[in-house]
């Protein structure tokens, strides 16, 4: 086990290298740079800026370095814990992103409870119940979840919000509590407002894991362990919570690798739809301004984050499933 472990350290920090420098190629690849972008937004708005000024922010900000320069100088600065100043906000990207990252990990882990919480119990439900009613309500349920977009969804609540109970759907705070500091009133806020935001996210992703859990369960209870366990005498409850639930339950691990950096990223479309803080509409902007201190951090976070929930993945399905070890060992 711990040499296993050792192993995919190493590999976990030679693919964050690689990370790095796809990051940093995506990053560049749009012709121009963060000034000309800037320039651009000025000549829209009836602005200019000297050739001589143009120069001068390219020095400022290190773009006229050679690629290799600017990217092993980005590099160093991050290992050391500084991701490099935002060319949009003038501010380090650590305070940019600052709240935004601890909100959007709030809300997606509480989309991911809400997830678990529904997907799980109602999976079970349908498999040992195959073919009934409540099987063919809950199917249907599950595939109009993945029909419907998210932002879709939260188009929908905001309207009904606002048109039957008058209420402003969106945000994470009151308009009182968005600029206040944090105190126990302002987090009692957040939490009211809360449940919309993570229902939405957890729409698809509840609907798809009904579906993935329902078909694993139903292959694991016709296997012949089940059938021998039944004909030993085991009470139905234990013969299908003891072992065929524990194997069904390997998707659940195995989505940890991408839900990791989706507590990052959160869903885009749907924090812009309903106005949440969080760091999906902050890369948006980053990449079209690119900003590529902004725009790097957050893309080198996400495929860090996804290194990491791969890791831990791995980990839990070799404690969930007994197979796993098994031919760990081997």
């Amino acid at each position: 086990m711990l040499i296993y472990l050792l192993r995919r350290l190493g590999l976990a920090l030679v693919t964050c290298v690689f990370i790095s420098v796809v990051a940093f190629v995506i990053i560049r690849l749009p012709p121009g740079d963060f000034v000309d972008a800037f320039i651009a937004n000025l000549a829209a708005s009836g602005s200019s800026v000297s050739a001589e000024q143009a120069e001068a922010m390219r020095r400022d900000y290190g773009l006229d370095q050679p690629v290799l320069i600017q990217y092993v100088r980005w590099v160093g600065r991050v290992l050391h814990g500084d991701f490099g100043v935002s060319m949009v906000w003038r501010r380090p990207v650590t305070e940019v992103i600052g709240d935004r990252l601890w909100l959007t990990m709030v809300v997606s882990l509480a989309a991911l409870f809400l997830t678990w919480t529904i997907a799980l119990p109602i999976g079970i439900y349908s498999a040992v119940r195959q073919y009934s009613l409540g099987d063919y309500f809950f199917t249907t349920l599950g595939f109009i979840g993945l029909a419907v977009p998210n932002f879709l969804l939260a188009l929908i609540l905001m309207y009904l919000g606002f048109r039957y109970l008058g209420l402003n759907v969106g945000g994470l705070f009151s308009a009182e509590y968005v600029q206040a500091p944090w105190s126990l009133a302002r987090v009692w806020d957040l939490t009211k407002h809360l449940p919309l935001p993570a229902a939405v996210l957890a729409l698809a992703g509840t609907a798809q894991l009904i579906r993935i859990m329902r078909a694993n369960l139903l292959d694991e209870l016709r296997k012949p362990y089940v059938v021998t366990a039944r004909a030993k005498g085991l009470t139905e409850r234990r013969a299908i919570l003891k072992y065929p639930v524990r194997a069904a339950l390997n998707p659940f691990a195995s989505s940890i690798a991408y839900l990791f950096p989706y507590l990052v990223s959160g869903s885009i479309i749907v924090s812009l739809v309903l106005g949440l803080p969080t760091v999906g509409p902050l890369l948006l902007q980053a990449l079209v301004a690119q900003d590529m201190f902004l725009a790097g951090a957050i893309v080198l976070l996400l495929g860090v984050m996804t290194v990491v929930g791969t890791l831990v993945s791995d980990l839990l399905l070799m404690w969930i499933d007994p197979r796993i070890r098994l031919e760990g060992g081997a």
